[in-house]
């Protein structure tokens, strides 16, 4: 079966796929190459599709494999196409493009290498949970906002329901809009500030080159609104989480008496519910007093376990990767579930350095899970930002994810956080 062909756009916006040259992608390697049948899905249900300003792209010749730039159709300038892949869903190859001088940089999402066949889109990516908490086609826009308006009627004035009702609304947040469809897992943003100034930072970008694509709470609230909002989700939705951290928001544990006290008075009235933590884990002291008010499980965000790639992309102001390792410690020691946010960036993620690194830590924390995230950002920016010779040909993110597997076989893989009720199954199921 011939590959799916390079896919690309005209001045207009309009999207073509190319007569001959065959879709290819990056992996790090510096050179394009041609997608394999087994790296490559249609494109999933309610994934966006980008134009990519100022970028030639790349196809390659469907018999000899070699890479061939294409710049004009009808003699106009053509620019790239990538995807997004909707949630859940990982990429193993970023689009092919030459990036010309006056090209802008790209705005803070994740690009994946995108072709056409048989009158559908392709995708070099997989799906690596089942779950379908974030497929988009199950989100209906009526249903959200009527619900979102008889919350607003009941609560109002709370500033926690007020910032996901912008969320839902806004942003499209999945999360928040689970929320008021009572269902899954509900974000509880309480957070204003942060401790890290990650480049790829959706809630604030200083530098003014592109907008964040949020903003962040300007007002924290208060113990007793956070608990009536997870107290609510977790009364009326089977095995509920809740969750600290969210994209809308700075870092969590910088609120940390508010955190404790939040968890406290929701542990005071119920023992159902996950109550999770999504955090940079920068500070093991307030995680541990989490631990101790009844924080069931976290998650740590995390582009890299090796300090080198760690520190430039994170920034981190006042705490070290070795505090980050320290909070995963910290729950692994009071019997809570443990899994690292892995930003996923095809040519540094899935290469042999990273696999033993990542194994040492696994290895360290007894970590249960990795969910994986596409890393949203202009790939030149962030290999600009690493050191010098680490973006390089990957094994691919199927080979890595199995390598993992097959050194640590309880380890799960996924893309959202689990509730108690099921990582409990899951550590029976694996006799741990």
């Amino acid at each position: 079966m011939a590959l799916p062909r390079m896919v690309f756009a005209d001045e207009r916006g309009r999207i073509f796929d190319h007569p001959t040259l065959a879709m290819c992608g990056s992996d790090g390697a510096g050179i394009p190459r041609p997608v394999s049948e087994d790296e490559i899905i249609p494109l999933p249900q309610g994934s966006d599709v980008f134009l990519l300003p100022g970028r030639a792209p790349i196809g390659c010749d469907p018999e000899s494999g070699e890479s061939v730039i294409y710049q004009t159709y009808r003699r106009k300038p053509v620019v790239a196409v990538a995807a997004f892949m909707a949630p859940a869903y990982t990429q193993i190859l970023r689009p092919a493009y030459v990036t010309q001088n006056d090209a802008p940089p790209l705005p803070i999402y994740a690009y994946t290498s995108m072709g056409f066949r048989d009158g559908q889109f392709w995708v070099a990516g997989l799906r690596v949970d089942p779950d379908p908490r974030q497929d988009p086609y199950r989100f209906d826009r009526d249903d959200i906002s009527n619900r979102v308006a008889a919350r607003m009627v009941e609560l109002g004035t709370n500033r926690v329901v007020g910032q996901l009702q912008r969320c839902a609304l806004e942003y499209g947040c999945r999360a928040a809009q689970n929320y008021f469809l009572d269902r899954w897992e509900a974000p509880l943003p309480v957070s204003v500030a942060c401790n890290a100034q990650c480049v790829g930072c959706i809630s604030l970008q200083p530098d003014g080159l592109f907008k964040a694509s949020h903003d962040r709470l300007k007002i924290a609230p208060k113990p007793d609104e956070v608990a009536v909002v997870a107290l609510g989700h977790i009364a009326r939705v089977p095995q509920a989480v809740v969750s600290f951290g969210q994209g809308c928001e700075g870092e969590p544990l910088l609120m940390g008496d508010l955190l404790v006290d939040s968890t406290r008075l929701i542990r005071s009235q119920t023992v159902e519910g996950t109550i999770n933590l999504n955090t940079n884990g920068s500070r093991p002291d307030v995680v541990s007093r989490l631990c101790a008010a009844g924080l069931d499980s976290i998650r740590v965000s995390m582009n890299s376990p090796r300090p080198e790639l760690y520190q430039p992309y994170y920034n981190p102001r006042g705490y070290t990767y070795r505090d980050v390792v320290q909070s995963l410690r910290v729950v692994r020691d009071a019997g809570g579930w443990k899994s690292i946010n892995l930003f996923v960036f095809p040519g540094v993620t899935d290469t042999d350095a990273e696999l033993d690194s990542l194994s040492d830590l696994i290895s360290d924390v007894d970590l249960d899970m990795i969910q994986l995230r596409n890393l949203n950002i202009d790939p030149e920016v962030y290999a600009s930002i690493l050191p010098k010779g680490t973006v390089q040909a990957g094994m691919g993110m199927d080979r890595f994810m199995s390598a993992l597997k097959s050194r640590f076989p309880h380890l799960r893989f996924g893309y959202f956080n689990p509730a108690k009720e099921v990582y409990h199954t899951w550590r029976v199921e694996d006799g741990r």
